[in-house]
C-alpha cells in the first residue's frame, strides 16, 4: 500500500534517533563470542539487527531482548555451536559478510542465506580473502547467496583491500580471531572503525597506522556493556530536512560522531549548512546532540576519500543537493550500485520525478539543484534509505507525494514516519 507524503511549511522540535546499525550488529556478535555477559542498551531493534540476534540463537546463544536492553550471555571464541537449520540473515548485508568471518573459523559446517536482495548482492570480495586465509567457502555461481562455510584451518594474512569496505575489514579481522598469526589490512580510505574500537574494548590487540591494522589473535574476548549512540545515518534525514524547510530548526539527541562516520556533516557544512555539535561527551564511542537550522545550500563536490565516510548517506545527499542553489558532483562512489539497490540509478529516477534536474554517472550524479520540485508518485525499490530520502525530498515539494513500500524502512528505523510528522507540528 502506497504511503501518502504530504509537504511541510516548516519542522520544529527534538527527536531522538534509533541506536547505531552498524554498533548494534557487532555488540551482539561480539558479546556472543566473549566471556561473560554483555548488556546492550540503545540497541536499535530493526529488522536486520533483529536477523543477527536470530542467527546467533541459531548457533546456541542465549539472548533476552526486552524493552530496556538486549543481554548476550557469551560462549566465548570456542563457544558457538553448529546451527540445526539455515542461517537466514533477511536484508542485512552486515549480518551476511561479518558472519563469513566467524564462521570460517568454526568447527562446523553451516550455510547461510537472505532475501532476494542479499542474493543479488556481490560476496567475491569476501569469499577472496577469507580462502587467502584458508576458509573453505562455496556461494552460487561462485560469489553469491547462498554461501556454505566448512571447518578449516585459517591463518592470518596481510591483505590490500580492493575497495574501502567496513563489512570487508570486519570480516577479515573476524576470521583472524581464529587464525595462526597476526592479520594486516591495508584500506585505500578509512572506513568506519567501529569493529577495533569494540575489539580493543573487549580486551583484543588491534594496532592502527594510519589505514593499516592489525589484529592479534587473542586467548580471550571479556564482555563489557554497550551503551549504543544513535544512528548518524538516521539522524542525516533529519539533517536534510531541516536544512531544506524554511523557518525550521530540530535538536536530534545522543548521535554517535565517530569520526569515520561524520563525513554527512563535513558535506552538509561545505553546502553552507547550520550544523551545531552540543554535549560532547563519550569515550569508546564519541556521541554529541546535533542542531540543525533552516540554510542557503550551495552546491559542491563529494568525493574520494569522503564517500566512505558518508556512503550510507548519500541518497538523503543527493535530496539535499536538488534544493542546493548550482551544481553539486557526487563522484568515487560505484559502491552505491551494490546496496539493498542500485541507490545512483533509484535516486536518480526518483528525483527526476520531481523536476530535479539530475543526472547519471558511472560512478555517482550531477545535480544542478535551486529550482522548484514538485510531488510525485515514489518507488522505493524495497530499499530503506531511498524510502526516507524520498520522504524528506516530498516535504519541500509542491503538492502532495506518496511512495510505495514503506514498511522498507523497519530495516533501520521502523518509526521514521511517525517521528517525521511529530515535528510537522501545525505547519501541516
Amino acid at each position: 500500500m502506497n504511503h501518502t507524503l504530504t509537504t511541510a511549511s516548516s519542522l520544529r522540535g527534538t527527536v531522538q534517533v534509533p541506536g547505531d546499525k552498524s554498533i548494534s550488529h557487532r555488540a551482539v556478535m561480539f558479546g556472543a563470542l566473549a566471556e561473560g555477559d554483555t548488556h546492550i542498551t540503545g540497541f536499535l531493534m530493526g529488522e536486520d539487527c533483529l536477523s543477527t540476534i536470530s542467527c546467533f540463537r541459531s548457533m546456541g546463544i542465549d539472548i533476552d531482548v526486552s524493552e530496556e536492553e538486549v543481554i548476550v550471555h557469551g560462549a566465548g571464541l570456542h563457544g558457538l555451536k553448529a546451527p540445526s537449520e539455515l542461517l537466514y540473515t533477511g536484508n542485512s548485508g552486515t549480518t551476511t559478510r561479518l558472519l563469513c568471518g566467524i564462521l570460517a573459523g568454526q568447527p562446523f559446517t553451516s550455510t547461510l542465506n537472505g532475501d532476494a536482495s542479499i542474493q543479488k548482492r556481490p560476496m567475491g570480495r569476501i569469499i577472496k580473502p577469507l580462502r587467502l586465509m584458508g576458509a573453505d567457502i562455496d556461494g552460487r555461481d561462485g560469489n553469491l547467496c547462498p554461501l556454505t562455510v566448512r571447518p578449516a584451518q585459517l591463518h592470518g594474512i596481510r591483505y590490500d583491500m580492493p575497495v574501502a569496505s567496513a563489512q570487508l575489514k570486519s570480516a577479515i579481522l573476524l576470521a583472524g580471531l581464529f587464525a595462526d598469526g597476526k592479520t594486516t589490512v591495508i584500506e585505500p580510505a578509512a572506513s568506519r572503525d567501529h569493529t577495533e574500537r569494540m575489539l580493543r574494548g573487549l580486551g583484543a590487540q588491534v594496532e592502527s597506522n594510519g589505514t593499516e591494522i592489525t589484529l592479534t589473535p587473542p586467548e580471550t574476548l571479556h564482555a563489557v556493556d554497550v551503551d549504543v549512540p544513535g544512528d548518524i545515518s538516521s539522524a542525516a534525514y533529519f539533517l536534510v530536512a531541516g536544512l531544506i524547510l524554511p523557518d525550521s530548526e530540530i535538536t536530534i539527541r545522543n548521535v554517535g560522531i565517530n569520526p569515520t562516520r561524520t563525513g554527512i556533516l563535513d558535506a552538509l557544512e561545505a553546502m553552507g549548512a547550520d550544523i551545531e555539535r552540543l554535549n560532547e561527551r563519550g569515550t569508546v564511542e564519541p556521541v554529541c546532540d546535533l542542531r540543525v537550522r533552516s540554510s542557503r545550500l550551495h552546491g559542491t563536490v563529494i568525493s574520494g576519500d569522503l564517500i566512505p565516510r558518508l556512503i550510507d548517506e548519500l541518497p538523503v545527499l543527493a535530496v539535499a543537493a536538488a534544493f542546493a542553489e548550482g551544481e553539486t558532483v557526487i563522484c568515487d562512489a560505484q559502491e552505491l550500485k551494490v546496496k539493498e539497490s542500485n541507490r545512483i540509478a533509484a535516486m536518480t529516477a526518483e528525483l527526476s520525478r520531481t523536476g530535479a534536474d539530475v543526472a547519471e554517472t558511472e560512478d555517482g550524479m550531477i545535480i544542478h539543484g535551486g529550482k522548484p520540485l514538485h510531488g510525485a508518485t515514489f518507488t522505493s525499490y524495497a530499499d530503506h534509505r531511498v524510502a526516507m530520502s524520498m520522504a524528506v525530498c516530498a516535504l519541500a515539494c509542491e503538492g502532495d507525494s506518496s511512495i510505495d513500500d514503506p514498511a522498507c524502512v523497519a530495516i533501520s528505523y521502523p518509526t521514521f514516519f511517525e517521528t517525521l510528522d511529530s515535528l510537522k507540528g501545525d505547519g501541516t
